[in-house]
């Protein structure tokens, strides 16, 4: 039978195994935060009128640079404050109005059909991929970047989504920005060409005239731009 001693040391095992799994699961979510969203709980503060004198939507739209017959992917569309708009502008492309959140899909779905968006289709993402129907010209992620884990390997998957000269534009707080997530979750430039570069895109533009949010614009390395 074993003894006091030997059943305490077992315990005290135990408990150190637990601990050490405990830390390398909130390790792994230390790169990206998780939170869910009400759609619309979320409307009052990302469909509010306020937003557009820091998003500047207009010109954010503008520096895209689209053209008519393009598909875009704005993963992380939440209520459709950028799908609505792009597929509004000019272009028209089509646009694929990407999120997490079966609930947000379906107020997607809904606010297309009720501005009778026929351009706008609502997808269901998956954490590790935006299950995109087929390849697109810009991808589009506006405030989203921070909530995607294991990003070098979302990224390398995500190089079948885009087509030939394909594009992504990444938007997100800046770390001195009045609002947005905590802290640790607002990045420095240098955060988002590091982490893409090891996905394998390089650079094409960084814009400047957002007062809160960094706003970079990506290639697949090797690719020509278009």
């Amino acid at each position: 039978m074993p003894s006091k001693h030997h059943m305490l040391a077992v315990f005290l095992l135990a408990v150190a195994v637990a601990l050490s799994q405990s830390k390398e699961q909130e390790m792994s979510h230390a790169d990206h935060m998780e939170h869910h969203f009400d759609p619309k709980e979320s409307a009052k503060s990302f469909d509010d009128p306020a937003r557009d004198a820091w998003q500047l939507p207009d010109r954010v739209i503008a520096a895209l640079n689209l053209k008519r017959g393009q598909l875009v992917a704005d993963i992380g569309a939440g209520t459709g404050y950028f799908s609505i708009r792009l597929a509004r502008s000019a272009a028209a492309p089509r646009v694929y109005a990407v999120d997490i959140e079966p609930s947000m899909v379906s107020y997607l779905r809904e606010r297309a059909a009720k501005e009778g968006l026929h351009n706008v289709t609502a997808v269901q993402a998956a954490a590790d991929q935006p299950n995109l129907p087929e390849p697109v010209d810009l991808i589009l992620i506006v405030d989203t970047y921070h909530h995607i884990g294991d990003r070098e390997a979302y990224f390398r998957r995500l190089v079948k989504s885009l087509r030939p000269g394909g594009r992504v534009a990444i938007i997100d707080f800046k770390p001195d920005s009045p609002e947005g997530p905590p802290k640790e979750f607002r990045f420095p430039p240098e955060k988002f060409k590091s982490e893409m570069g090891k996905a394998g895109y390089k650079l094409a533009a960084q814009h400047d005239f957002l007062p809160r949010q960094q706003f970079l614009i990506f290639q697949v390395e090797g690719q020509p731009s278009r």
